[in-house]
């Protein structure tokens, strides 16, 4: 008899798993609480692959072998209790993937940050090598939807802690830690610990020739990597002192030292800009020289990479005011790294579901360079808390038309307005792609 396997969740990496467990001659069967897109359910119905939406049915799901888990379902769901219950293994679909991936090459991401910028800068330096290679995870197709249609020999993967909570067996050959703060507290029950515990699992299961870079000027990671036992070669990277073995910055300059190697570069030649990009950078060109790619590859790529949509996207200008779409800042972190950067005074937008944020980091930046906040989301109390001593000028919005046309209204010749949320985007958008395109359609509509 086939082993079956269930799949709660059909969305990207659901219907991933699905197509590659129906390949590997499985029993598959997919449930979703909530509605599936109608481009997944074709993608099920053509392969034949049985489904079900809006409802869990106990026992089509009670009797699997293995359960593969969205890495948006929580522990306390009441399904996965039930399951975890029978004792019925339940894993995430880059374990799955990784059953399959033969003789491949992983580099994983993850980080609070960056990791989005990290992970399609390392394909990007992937890619001017001529490397055999695709992009997935949080990015791209799924793991296992790639591994399914279309395998490579290298896969630049970026990789979330709900993605790493389900691992067995998951080794990436190159692991990367842009850097822990805190975020999704929501689902680690509140304890920065148990977030920290998650992102560290990317290097649990490497073995000494496996690599692991990280930032040695962040204080959580450099506390906590002293707690595991991690096997794999360290390449930290830095800003704030030279290093016998990594990337650091020195006089404007990238230094990456690796085995007998050394190569510099004046970071003026990074097509990306602001302090956080440099980190970026530094920990991209790293993983890039772990797998073995040559200097003169790492420079080009730097040098020709554009930067992504809803991640400091330039949108327009109009009547001297600049307007950036950062819509994929979905933590506080991210929203202090894109005001950080800003050289001008800020109309900032602001809103959305809160994982649990601490506007508190954000005060001083608001301070010096907000002049007015647009709140975009369906409860902005804590924002108004926040900010209403700070910022004189605070209004509500409830869609991005009106935030726009507010933080137009509010704006002068010089100045920017920056949608940058510090939070989810699901109560008034899909997901944050959304979000930012609608920002971007108010803004030429205006």
């Amino acid at each position: 008899m086939k082993e079956r396997i269930v799949i709660l969740g059909a969305a990207e990496s659901g219907v991933g798993a699905a197509l590659l467990a129906q390949q590997k001659g499985y029993d598959v069967f997919v449930s979703d609480a909530g509605n599936i897109q109608e481009h997944y359910k074709k993608e099920l119905a053509d392969k034949g692959i049985s489904f079900e939406e809006r409802t869990h049915t106990e026992e089509k799901i009670l009797n699997a072998s293995e359960v593969i888990k969205s890495p948006g379902i929580p522990e306390k769901s009441e399904m996965i209790k039930k399951i975890r219950a029978k004792n019925i293994p339940v894993i995430s679909e880059i374990e799955f993937a990784y059953r399959y991936k033969g003789n491949s090459r992983i580099i994983a991401i993850t980080g609070s940050n960056g990791k989005t910028t990290t992970t399609a800068l390392t394909y990007h330096i992937c890619k001017m090598a001529e490397l055999d290679c695709a992009m997935v995870g949080n990015i791209g197709y799924s793991f296992a939807k790639q591994v399914a249609e279309d395998p490579k020999e290298l896969y630049v993967a970026e990789i979330s802690s709900f993605q790493l909570d389900d691992i067995k067996t998951f080794r990436p050959d190159v692991a990367v830690i842009t850097n822990i703060t805190e975020d999704h507290l929501d689902r680690y029950d509140y304890n920065i610990e148990n977030y920290i515990h998650s992102k560290f699992r990317i290097a649990e299961n490497q073995l000494p020739g496996d690599v692991l870079v990280y930032n040695e000027d962040d204080p959580t990671t450099v506390k906590y990597i002293k707690k595991y036992p991690i096997k794999s070669t360290l390449a930290p990277i830095a800003m704030s002192k030279e290093l016998p073995q990594g990337a650091y910055l020195n006089n404007a300059k990238m230094h990456l030292k690796w085995k007998s190697e050394e190569m510099q570069m004046s970071v003026d030649d990074f097509t990306l800009k602001g302090k956080h990009n440099q980190f970026n950078s530094m920990a991209a060109s790293m993983a890039a020289t772990a797998v073995d790619i040559r200097k003169e590859k790492i420079r080009e790529a730097l040098q020709t990479f554009e930067s992504l949509e809803h991640r400091m996207e330039p949108v327009a200008t109009i009547k001297g005011v600049e307007f950036i779409n950062d819509s994929k800042a979905t933590n506080v972190n991210s929203t202090w790294f894109a005001l950080e950067s800003m050289t001008k005074p800020v109309i900032l937008i602001l809103g959305g579901v809160d994982k649990g944020n601490d506007y508190n980091l954000l005060k001083e930046l608001v301070e010096e360079k907000v002049k007015a906040i647009v709140c975009m989301g369906t409860d902005n109390r804590k924002i108004a808390e926040a900010f209403g001593d700070t910022v004189s000028l605070m209004v509500n919005t409830s869609n991005a038309q009106e935030a726009v046309q507010a933080a137009f209204h509010f704006a002068n010749k010089g100045d920017v307005v920056l949608l940058s949320p510090a939070c989810a985007s699901f109560d008034l958008f899909k997901n944050y792609e959304d979000r930012g395109n609608q920002f971007k359609k108010a803004v030429k509509d205006l």
